[in-house]
């Protein structure tokens, strides 16, 4: 090579992509199995070739330090050492830099331009991370480079011209590495929008329309706290952040590391938070958002494990964003009673009120003289005691005063007059018994009681239409005529094979027998009643306490709890709430089987 009467430059690119050729073959091999697999599933192939891409250049900047290591010395075995730890210190330098300094100083800023690892993950976690693009090609660049003029000290090292050609390499190197840096530090300066493109095949990192179409109207500071020192920061809830401060002047995003400053969050609220969580606030208040609501998890009970199958940053960050710019005044409120045995609402349908920005408190009519003034909504939620005569006249009367109410109901709670009443006075009525499904295109688990009604297309139904809702143990609910004042509108309905099972105990068939009613059912509906120009009471009745609870929600990944949503919201009647309410983006896909004779 000293004596090559080629040029240096071509010498050491030549023997570059000659290398790089070689490993490219490899991940040829690799790309094309994501399409070998799309024959037995569904394959994201935007993440499987963002994460190839990834690899790919990742392998391409290893083979330039080992290349360059390898100019350095004419000891294979000591070029093979040093390339060795070189690559471990790129991997590990972002753990390096964290015991150095949580918080960061200049000495990690320094170690970190050799962080191989982090622009890799973005690759591997679904994103076409343009600035990881241009690190790896300019790092490959500068490496090459300095191959280069390594060869070329050595070859002018017999000559007299050493002291001149020394003084030129060592600018034009100086030169070289300058170059490096502000080509990375102006990408890194670049909207998120721009230089991170989801890939991922629900977007995880993508923002809605919802959002974008708020942020734009947004006119008021909003500062979001991340209690975490930067170098340990979550990388998926990072980009995220990045692209709701590109997308508003008014967001600003800052990072604080808790071991230089552990009484922080106490500003903000009386409980310990976990590391990553967020704090978002604005100059009327603030709302503390746990890190553990930003995942959500399934949990496998046989080997005591969970997993992350759902990723809810930007549901969490919209609705506080709105919570903390929201006047107070705007603020609604919707009770739940209690008194009468109901069930609470589960986790699931709690944080998707807390997610539109609503208060959820208590009700104990037995102590009140009516339903407060300031319940946007009220939900009865499977009572399996009575109603005193007094408390079902309570709730009477805010109906007929245009009130807005969710009832569900316990099949299993019979006899139960004063809160039938309540479904009287709005021109509907239990049917005794639980209803059993004879269609099995229309219940789940092989069980008949495990209902998955029809979804008939209602302002109630909006965001499950043509979806599964898991209904069980449910009954049935017959109303009457629309009037000029009253409408009714079925939400879920069963086929006309479905009957509905007085004495379920000691059924002996899911087919009709004497005593049972014969279908087809409405196990949920809704009633609207007009009270004069500007007032409608609203009721919708569900015939399954157990539809809004987490269990069944699980069952049809997530669209109890959309239709849920879409029950507050036409109950509440603001739009802008509904916007708040941004499901969570699934994080997984069905894992692929292949069995032994197609493998």
């Amino acid at each position: 090579i000293l004596t090559a009467p080629v040029s240096v430059g071509k010498v050491v690119l030549g023997k570059y992509l000659a290398m790089a050729f070689v490993f490219t073959i490899d991940m040829v091999i690799i790309a094309i199995t994501p399409l070998l697999l799309m024959s037995y599933g569904t394959i994201p192939l935007g993440e499987s070739y963002a994460a190839v891409l990834g690899f790919w250049l990742y392998g391409c900047a290893c083979i330039a330090v080992g290349m360059f290591i390898s100019s350095l010395t004419e000891s294979q075995v000591i070029s093979a050492v040093l390339t060795f730890v070189a690559l471990f210190a790129g991997y590990m330098m972002g753990s390096i830099c964290n015991l150095i300094s949580e918080s960061g100083n200049l000495l990690t800023k320094i170690l970190g331009c050799y962080d191989f690892y982090t622009p890799l993950d973005n690759f591997m976690n679904g994103t076409l991370d343009v600035a990881g693009i241009v690190y790896y090609v300019t790092i490959i660049a500068l490496l090459l480079f300095l191959t280069g003029q390594s060869v070329q000290k050595r070859r002018w090292s017999i000559s007299s011209k050493k002291i001149s050609t020394g003084v030129f390499s060592t600018g034009m190197i100086i030169a070289m590495v300058a170059v490096t840096v502000v080509v990375n530090l102006f990408v890194a300066e670049l909207p998120a929008t721009w230089t991170s493109i989801d890939v991922t095949s629900t977007k995880i990192y993508s923002i809605t329309d919802d959002t974008k179409d708020y942020l734009k109207g947004l006119d008021e500071d909003v500062t979001i706290y991340v209690l975490v020192s930067d170098a340990s920061k979550d990388t998926k809830l990072d980009e995220t952040l990045q692209r709701y401060e590109s997308l508003s002047d008014h967001i600003k995003v800052s990072y604080i590391n808790p071991a230089a400053n552990p009484t922080f969050a106490a500003q903000y609220t009386d409980s310990s938070v976990t590391s990553n969580s967020m704090i978002v606030v604005s100059s009327a208040r603030s709302r503390v958002i746990d890190y553990n609501d930003v995942y959500t998890y399934s949990y496998d009970y046989s080997s005591y494990s969970r997993s992350i199958d759902g990723y809810d940053a930007e549901g969490q960050l919209t609705s506080a964003i709105q919570y903390v710019t929201m006047d107070s005044t705007e603020l609604p409120v919707i009770y739940q009673a209690s008194g009468h045995g109901e069930t609470a609402l589960s986790g699931g349908f709690t944080e998707a009120i807390e997610k539109a920005n609503i208060t959820l408190s208590d009700l104990a009519l037995l102590k009140e003289d009516a339903v407060p003034e300031d319940a946007a909504a009220l939900i009865i939620n499977g009572p399996i005691t009575d109603f005193s005569e007094d408390d079902a006249s309570k709730v009477i009367d805010y109906i007929n005063q245009g009130g807005k109410v969710l009832i569900t109901c316990n099949f299993q709670a019979q006899g139960l007059e004063n809160f039938e009443s309540i479904l009287s006075a709005c021109g509907m009525e239990r049917v005794s018994g639980i209803v059993m499904e004879n269609d099995k295109s229309y219940y789940y688990s092989n069980t008949p009681y495990y209902l998955l009604p029809d979804v008939n297309s209602s302002a109630y139904t909006s965001s499950v239409s043509g979806s599964y809702i898991f209904a069980p143990y449910s009954e049935a609910i017959t109303y009457g005529e629309d009037t000029d004042d009253t409408t009714y509108t079925a939400l879920l309905e069963t086929t006309d094979k479905a009957v509905s099972k007085t004495d379920a105990a000691n059924a002996t068939t899911s087919e009709l027998e004497e005593g049972d009613a014969a279908g087809p059912f409405a196990v949920a509906v809704a009633m609207e009643k007009t009270i004069d120009e500007d007032t409608v009471a609203k009721v919708v009745v569900a015939g399954s306490v157990e539809m809004f609870a987490d269990s069944a929600d699980q069952i049809v990944s997530g669209n109890n709890s959309a239709m849920f949503t879409d029950i507050i919201a036409q109950m509440v009647g603001d739009s802008d709430l509904a916007t708040s309410v941004i499901p969570t983006k699934d994080y997984t896909l069905s894992a692929i089987t292949v069995d032994a004779a197609a493998g």
